[in-house]
């Protein structure tokens, strides 16, 4: 991966930074979560075998579009922070624009760590002609770890959201990142029941737009991506700055690693009077309740565990909603909140999170506070150029 110069790079005194290039490298990695977040009680170590999957190229779908490099900082023989970064090839042609991405930082409460891995990374990026990057980004193009938790430090992060110290921000904003733009994550409180006027009003505009919805037919999976996608290319924002819309090979990646973890229930679809379905919404348990019990390990005990704990989970994140723009105001997203909310009650959840929602997405942002959705946690893109 990567240049093949000099794999140790001093940068600044008690300080080195290596690239990541054996499976010990990787190990190491993988692992320093559990050394910077040990005492903090609302991490929720992700496990190992997904973080394995992660950083391995035929399984990442973002590693397949572009180059990218690891990092590591030392001092004293420790690993004391890591970062990711990397070249969306695609995302570049698609924007036409020319930037590279970072991803999976950590670090010790020491700014010069921070500092020596992002030199390390505009290093590498300026090698290969890019003078910007953006990020934290997903490390694998989905929804996990996008963006660096700014609010809402009191409290576990939902299923493949990211927590990070309060610290990192002051070592972004010193090093000269600025804000790109954030994204909100909304609370709901399922303990506060829905109004019967508000189930009334979405029955009528299903009858006046001809409008229904069904749960997503996994039996005939085929089929329904078919339709996902060409959803997905009509309704996605021109303004998204760091997504473009996903080809179905994507797709196919991104619904092979969630199947595993998805409940029938929350896999909601709009469809019109023809059968083709004008909006989608994927929910998913929130079993970072289950992960924070497992330490990171699935086997031997830790299946035996999520088997058990899976009846006991009591929340779940709404990580996609998108509506077909012919539909747009016609009480489609507000219909497939409530199918969600009621599939939530049925199973005994206390809460859902949706999210997260681009700031500039006004329309989903308005939609997500009428159906009464707290805005607690901010997670902020940075971008820097050099």
């Amino acid at each position: 991966m990567g240049s093949t110069a000099s794999k140790e790079l001093p940068l600044v005194a008690n300080v080195t930074v290596s690239k990541v290039e054996t499976k010990r490298d990787w190990r190491v990695f993988i692992n320093l979560p559990w050394l910077l977040y040990k005492n903090d009680p609302n991490w929720v170590p992700p496990l190992k075998s997904d973080m394995w999957n992660t950083v391995n190229p035929k399984k990442n779908p973002l590693m397949k579009l572009g180059p990218y490099q690891y990092f590591i900082a030392w001092s004293h023989g420790k690993p004391v922070g890591r970062i990711g970064t990397g070249i969306d090839e695609k995302l570049n042609q698609e924007k036409n624009k020319k930037e590279g991405y970072i991803t999976l930082f950590e670090s010790i409460e020491d700014y010069q760590v921070a500092a020596s891995l992002f030199d390390a990374v505009t290093e590498w990026q300026k090698e290969r002609g890019i003078h910007s990057i953006t990020g934290p980004q997903s490390p694998s193009n989905g929804d996990d770890y996008r963006g660096l938790l700014v609010k809402g430090f009191d409290s576990m992060p939902v299923l493949l959201n990211s927590y990070n110290p309060p610290y990192y921000q002051d070592f972004f904003d010193r090093y000269g990142f600025t804000k790109d733009f954030d994204r909100y994550a909304f609370y709901y409180d399922l303990s506060k029941p829905v109004t019967e006027r508000f189930e009334q009003s979405i029955e009528l505009l299903k009858q006046r737009y001809r409008f229904t919805i069904r749960r997503l037919n996994l039996k005939k999976l085929d089929e329904e991506l078919v339709g996902i996608h060409r959803l997905l290319v009509r309704s996605w924002p021109e303004d998204w700055p760091d997504m473009v819309p996903p080809g179905m090979s994507e797709i196919k990646d991104e619904v092979n690693q969630l199947l595993p973890i998805a409940d029938q229930d929350l896999l909601v679809v709009a469809v019109d009077e023809a059968g083709h379905i004008v909006g989608l919404a994927v929910a998913l348990p929130d079993y970072n309740q289950i992960l924070k019990r497992l330490n990171g390990r699935l086997f031997p005990l830790g299946f035996i565990k999520f088997l058990w704990y899976k009846k006991k989970v009591t929340g779940a994140r709404t990580l996609i909603l998108m509506v077909d723009p012919d539909y747009h105001k016609k009480g489609v997203s507000a219909a497939m909140y409530l199918e969600l909310f009621k599939a939530g009650l049925k199973k005994g959840y206390k809460y859902g999170e949706g999210s997260t929602i681009h700031e500039f997405n006004t329309k989903m942002v308005n939609d997500a506070l009428r159906a009464g959705g707290d805005l607690y946690k901010i997670y902020r893109i940075y971008r820097l150029d050099f």
